[in-house]
């Protein structure tokens, strides 16, 4: 099935002790280029993200974006340094012995002194976490991909009506060579017959200049090469697997031939629709950027 690589997917999972938002978004690029940005702590499982995405999609550059929340309390302690607080009491008596001060220490006075009561995150379970975060991924992985598929789906029918007025206008080339190389071969050689009048000529030499010349005009083999490419394509349109890249390769070929024929020609109504195939082309060439 035809892709765009363009789209957007989201999706939030949750339990009751944590909660992942997922969002990913994709733009059309030559190559797969993922970035994930996420939380520290989730790092380690950076890598598994990745190749989950990546059996979702194949190419276009993707920015992923984690946010996680923690509501477990039993996941943070609470703890206090007691050194640091043995250090605060102990200069405070210091200060009461030398000055001769009122003794007014509490345990609430010690515990605002900085440092001395803070929290600590336990280690989470990795395998809640990624059991969590995997099915959020896979989530929006899904959504984005149903996006891509019906953007790609426009692609495809857009691409093949432009395909089928390249066919149609193949097909009048065509018709059309088959009266122009004679015409054009009779033509050349009443000029040359009428410049070489008073000049005696190797009739079979001349015969042969003039056959070889238009076999040079000929565009016949430009001609069937382009139809070739053509259905080519359009069997590429109906393949499940990812053809971008195959695609871009064709609409080159494609264009090859087209200029060959525009270079070739020798009739000007040949020439003008050549012209509106390769405008045609690039137009298609154009939505292909955007294919998978």
């Amino acid at each position: 099935m035809i892709k765009s690589m363009t789209g957007f997917g989201r999706a939030m999972v949750d339990d009751e002790k944590r909660s992942f938002l997922v969002e990913i978004r994709g733009v059309n690029h030559r190559y797969f280029d993922i970035n994930i940005r996420m939380p520290k702590s989730l790092l380690p499982m950076e890598d598994k993200v990745r190749k989950l995405i990546s059996s979702y999609i194949s190419r276009g550059k993707i920015d992923v974006f984690i946010t996680y929340r923690n509501y477990a309390r039993e996941d943070t302690v609470v703890k206090y340094n007691k050194n640091l607080a043995k250090g605060y009491i102990d200069i405070l008596n210091e200060l009461k012995d030398d000055f001769s001060l009122i003794n007014d220490l509490s345990v609430s006075l010690i515990s605002k002194f900085p440092d001395v009561i803070f929290t600590e995150e336990k280690e989470e379970n990795a395998d809640e976490i990624w059991a969590l975060l995997s099915q959020a991924v896979k989530e929006a992985s899904g959504s984005i991909t149903q996006m891509r598929e019906t953007e790609g789906e426009a692609l495809r029918v857009d691409m093949l009506l432009k395909a089928e007025e390249i066919l149609k206008k193949i097909e009048i080339v065509k018709e059309r060579d088959k009266v122009v190389i004679p015409l054009y071969k009779e033509r050349l050689e009443t000029r040359i017959t009428e410049l070489l009048d008073t000049v005696p000529v190797d009739e079979n030499r001349l015969a042969l200049e003039i056959a070889m010349y238009t076999d040079k005009s000929s565009i016949d083999e430009e001609i069937t090469r382009l139809s070739s490419h053509m259905e080519q394509f359009e069997q590429f349109l109906k393949e499940k697997e990812p053809v971008g890249r195959k695609l871009d390769f064709l609409a080159q070929e494609m264009n090859r031939e087209a200029n060959t024929m525009a270079s070739k020609s020798v009739d000007i109504l040949i020439t003008n629709i050549v012209l509106e195939i390769k405008n045609d082309i690039e137009k298609i060439r154009e939505q292909m950027q955007n294919i998978e």
